[in-house]
């Protein structure tokens, strides 16, 4: 074979390599572009799951899972859940947090009938008239507790003259409007925690916005 054909077989494969090699380089960038990513993906899990950790352990936390214990059973369940850990957050003269051992059970005053929290968050004003006028009607049947409604509704100062204690929280667009550094959820699960400690409340009710109680609805309550 002469040196005129040998030449060209030579130079096809010497771009035969430069081209594999090109092709291996890039599979390497790749390579290390995927390790660059998933260490930066393991880093933010980490991160992540601390957050996580430092949730679950938080006072805000736990009150969130207790709210979302009475939206589905609020008869049974609330309560004692809101209540317990309203006293496990209640700030002690030295510093520090209350746990249950530590709280002594106040007993009802005489003859004073038990404080029922109705959370009629989303009501408008016309429907939380209603409801007001549907839970008088309740206690008409048989007057065995003290009703303490929580409305977002910003004109709730006319319907006081209805009877029902009335407790106020800002809506949610209003509240993130005007304090967009705290969550709205922390703040309605520390107000239903004040209340449930400052009225003693034995039981709370979420009413809901879509269909709100009727009074054989309330009634079947007792």
């Amino acid at each position: 074979m002469s040196d005129l054909s040998v030449k060209p077989e030579f130079e096809k494969l010497q771009w035969e390599v430069a081209a594999l090699t090109g092709r291996m380089r890039s599979v390497e960038l790749e390579r290390d572009s995927w390790r660059a990513r998933c260490e930066r993906l393991t880093e933010q899990r980490d991160r992540e799951r601390e957050k996580s950790k430092r949730l679950r352990s938080s006072g805000s936390y736990r009150l969130g899972r207790a709210l979302v214990s009475f939206v589905k059973d609020p008869v049974r369940t609330s309560p004692r859940l809101v209540k317990g850990l309203a006293r496990r957050l209640r700030p002690r003269p030295g510093g520090g947090s209350v746990v249950p051992e530590q709280v002594t059970r106040q007993q009802p005053a005489a003859k004073r009938r038990p404080a029922h929290l109705y959370v009629a968050i989303g009501l408008d004003h016309d429907a939380l008239r209603d409801f007001l006028v549907t839970v008088n009607q309740r206690l008409l049947v048989t007057p065995d507790h003290r009703p303490v409604v929580l409305t977002d509704d910003p004109a709730f100062s006319l319907l006081r003259k209805l009877g029902v204690l009335l407790e106020y929280l800002p809506d949610r667009a209003t509240w993130e409007r005007h304090r967009p550094d705290r969550a709205w959820d922390d703040l309605l699960a520390e107000r239903l925690a004040q209340l449930c400690r400052d009225h003693a409340t034995e039981r709370t009710v979420v009413v809901d916005r879509q269909h709100p109680p009727a009074l054989a609805d309330l009634l079947e309550l007792r």
